[in-house]
């Protein structure tokens, strides 16, 4: 049985099948982690929730910012986007179906066995593995409380931009979604930069990756996350960047997830469909 991470598929179904059928995994046996945006800007979203829905138990799905506007999209609480390609979940004759199964995925996946994390984007320095778990579930709380539209309408802008366990509320929640659906960057203090998107190298000086923050409390434990494809495939400081553009013309990105063993790495090429602009 192997255990397989992949990065932001974002509705390239066609690439997705490809990089299974490469890395020969078998639905049956094998586990899929998938590190967040399953959905939107690609050519067949719908296929794509479908067939990870399917998977059951295989599957791991954490959430990521392209998946939460899908929901909040769906709920009334926010328009679509020029770029969007979600009218086939919208009206598909399955899509309360699908939609209720995503907003019950985690935003955060711990698995002791394996020794790793996996997220979608990322984790403010302040937090140790024990308080992120925490702040995950307060999120995914939200998610799933059948009021949860108060929420989505809620959950868009970039303060608080500093963690605090004084927060409260929407707040604190905005806080949390942020971290792990959109961080790129913080600076020494844990100010999230979140306008920040580019290359490390390009940002404002004092601005780091969050990943790099000094005293990050998280630094020993073994992190997987997707959302950066700027970045691009990058392995530092425990964490394991494996969004590499597929939906840019870039590729689809899988890891052999192994406790002890090297990591293998897997690509597909991304034939055929580029996001426009």
């Amino acid at each position: 049985m192997a255990t397989y991470a992949i990065g932001d598929i974002q509705g390239c179904y066609d690439e997705f099948r490809r990089l299974l059928d490469q890395i020969e995994f078998d639905p049956v046996n094998d586990r899929l982690w998938c590190a967040g945006d399953l959905v939107n800007r690609g050519p067949d979203s719908l296929s794509v929730l479908r067939w990870v829905k399917a998977l059951g138990e295989h599957a791991v799905v954490v959430l990521g910012n392209h998946d939460l506007h899908l929901l909040a999209v769906a709920a009334g609480v926010d328009r679509h986007h020029k770029k969007d390609t979600l009218d086939e979940i919208l009206t598909a004759p399955d899509r309360d179906e699908l939609l209720d199964w995503l907003r019950h995925r985690p935003v955060m996946h711990v698995d002791e066995k394996k020794d790793f994390a996996v997220l979608h984007a990322g984790l403010a320095p302040q937090w140790d593995l024990e308080q992120a778990v925490a702040c995950a579930g307060e999120l995914e709380a939200a998610l799933r409380d059948p009021g949860n539209e108060e929420f989505l309408n809620a959950m868009y802008g970039n303060e608080p931009a500093r963690w605090s366990e004084d927060l409260t509320g929407i707040e604190r929640l905005r806080f949390i979604t942020n971290c792990f659906t959109r961080l790129r960057y913080c600076d020494a203090d844990g100010t999230l930069h979140l306008h920040e998107k580019a290359l490390p190298g390009t940002q404002p000086e004092g601005v780091l990756p969050w990943f790099q923050v000094p005293g990050r409390r998280t630094a020993d434990d073994r992190i997987i996350i997707g959302h950066w494809s700027t970045l691009g495939f990058h392995v530092g400081d425990n964490v394991w960047a494996i969004d590499s553009g597929c939906l840019w013309g870039g590729h689809l990105t899988a890891i052999r997830v192994r406790k002890k063993k090297p990591i293998e790495v897997f690509a597909e090429d991304c034939i055929g469909y580029r996001q426009p602009g």
